[in-house]
């Protein structure tokens, strides 16, 4: 518990405690010492608004505050929606070299810079967009303060609401920014900007490993699948029609061309439902029932280069109905997309770390798991045969509905080569190593990233 006192005449507008915290106490002194001013006057905060209707002939280009990058700034991902489904909070216009901060956990640091290619993209109500300077200050450097924790903690600080915390834009503007000189600004922007090329080049090591997986798994079963050519014209017998299914893409000839090349390597086929202890679905929790404490889930965001991300695990209230837990080597899958071509990519498996044993884990609905019976198949090895691009397209095949679901029936009649365990635990531990070393690289470039961020802090505070 932390106790502490606050005069009568430090009373803001506010007289929730964890506004005057001590440590947030010490940082706006600290800030205060230095020139500054307010966000609010440095810069005009946009209301700029999409009306849903203009611009776009159909879909349109969504910037959610999820594909935020929390260490980087990076937009991950950007997903297309049809006009008629377009989600409430899809209202703002952003333009090019606007910086947008989430102000829903703004402390997470889900804060961004819009390039070019995405001038005139639509994006949550919950950023708060920033556009047009009002006073000298390198538009670079403000972007990299507000990345750092003495700009992160006042978000923290200025926010409300238990479950979410979100932070107004009224509060927002509030922040403190401390001007520097120009060459100051100009002397941390090239660290910053130093720091983020490295981050990258470690990155781009690390992917290059996790790709270099898929040609070994390949040659080690002695597959090897022609070049994917996609039939835009194509006849069907209705003897041939299967599974229940009578949607054309289904029957694309490539998957009989990708399943004859499966058969060539001689290694029997075998349906993932028979090597599987269980496939299933999570269960998603109503918005409301999202808390700051409570039941441990995992989330869609949680899934990056194949591992889960733990530190960004959510939570909900007690009392809600649940389902069944995730478990040590679970391999994760994106079940449910409004774009399709998203199901089935970024299989990812379950490493629980040491703090988390013995919590009990759920995950969303969005969210398909496959157990492996242990004794049949090495969980690494369904990781491995489901990163290839060729597996990619055949899991991907099996989804359903406008919507695009991939169900746990469908997805366990999904045919792997099946090897001896031996050369599958073979393939299973370079698998390991490789990704091992690739998590690795990453841990370097974050850690590497943050550095820098303290670098900068030190050279503002002195």
């Amino acid at each position: 518990m932390e106790c502490f006192t606050v005069y009568a005449d430090e009373v803001e507008n506010r007289i929730d405690p964890h506004f005057y915290r001590p440590e947030f106490k010490e940082l706006k002194v600290d800030l205060s010492r230095q020139k500054h001013k307010s966000l609010g006057e440095v810069i005009e905060f946009s209301s700029e608004t999409w009306n849903q209707k203009d611009f776009f002939d159909n879909e349109f280009p969504y910037i959610e505050i999820s594909e935020i990058d929390t260490s980087t700034g990076e937009i991950q991902n950007i997903t297309y929606y049809e006009k008629d489904e377009a989600p409430s909070r899809a209202k703002m216009i952003v333009r090019e070299n606007d910086i947008i901060v989430s102000t829903t956990r703004p402390h997470r640091g889900a804060i961004a810079s819009i390039d070019k290619t995405r001038d005139g993209f639509i994006a949550s109500t919950g950023f708060a967009i920033l556009r047009n300077l009002k006073t000298e200050l390198n538009k670079k450097y403000l972007l990299f303060i507000l990345r750092t924790q003495l700009s992160l903690k006042q978000m923290l600080q200025r926010s409300s609401g238990g479950n979410y915390p979100a932070i107004t834009s009224e509060e927002l503007k509030k922040v403190i920014i401390p001007l520097p000189p120009i060459s100051i600004q100009e002397k941390i922007v090239n660290l910053m900007v130093s720091a983020y090329s490295k981050n990258q080049q470690k990155e781009s090591e690390a992917l290059k490993l996790l790709d270099s997986i898929n040609d070994y798994v390949l040659d080690e079963l002695g597959i090897k699948f022609s070049p994917i050519e996609e039939d835009k014209i194509y006849c069907i017998d209705s003897e041939e029609l299967e599974n229940s299914r009578s949607d054309p893409y289904y029957f694309n000839p490539k998957f009989k061309r990708l399943l004859a090349d499966l058969q060539k390597s001689k290694i029997p086929l075998t349906k993932l439902k028979d090597v599987a202890e269980d496939i299933f679905n999570g269960k998603t929790p109503a918005k409301e029932d999202y808390a700051e404490e409570g039941n441990l889930i995992l989330k869609v965001s949680c899934l990056k280069h194949n591992k889960i991300m733990w530190d960004n695990l959510s939570y909900f209230k007690d009392g809600v109905p649940t389902v069944k837990i995730i478990k040590d080597k679970d391999v994760l899958l994106l079940s449910s997309a409004h774009q399709g071509e998203y199901l089935g990519k970024n299989p990812s498996i379950v490493e629980i770390p040491a703090n988390f044993k013995e919590k009990k884990i759920y995950f969303v609905g969005e969210l398909i798991n496959i157990r492996a019976d242990t004794e049949k198949v090495n969980p690494y090895y369904i990781l491995a045969i489901l990163k290839l691009h060729e597996y990619y397209l055949f899991v991907n095949r099996e989804k359903r509905g406008q919507t695009s679901h991939l169900y746990p029936e469908d997805l366990g009649n999904v045919k792997i080569p099946l090897p001896p365990l031996n050369v599958q635990n073979k393939i299973a531990e370079e698998v390991k190593k490789r990704m091992q070393k690739a998590e690795q690289l990453q841990k370097e470039a974050k850690e590497e990233l943050e550095k820098a961020k303290l670098e900068v802090e030190k050279i503002i505070l002195g």
